[in-house]
């Protein structure tokens, strides 16, 4: 089985297969927030080096919001973080 990998920002290779320390930290705040998500996902999307993650939830707590307030309840939890966001209904 091969791994994707990719260069971080010092240049060094990064596997996809684990995660980050950022990754973690910010998964577990979120699933603090939203501990009915039936799907939580965070990748560091800079690389490795933690610059910039893409978030993707899928909750109950969305549903019946609009797009612009489901990112901005993620906003609030970490705002630091989050960069592209997919809030799934």
């Amino acid at each position: 089985m091969q791994t994707l990998q990719a260069l971080s920002c010092r240049e060094t290779q990064r596997s996809f297969t684990t995660n980050t320390n950022g990754e973690i930290r910010i998964a577990k705040i979120l699933k603090e927030k939203f501990p009915q998500a039936s799907s939580l996902k965070v990748v560091d999307i800079s690389g490795g080096c933690g610059a910039m993650y893409e978030i993707h939830i899928a909750s109950e707590e969305f549903r019946g919001k609009r797009t612009v307030q489901q990112h901005q309840l993620v906003n609030q939890v970490c705002p630091k973080y989050c960069v592209v966001l997919d809030v799934v209904r």
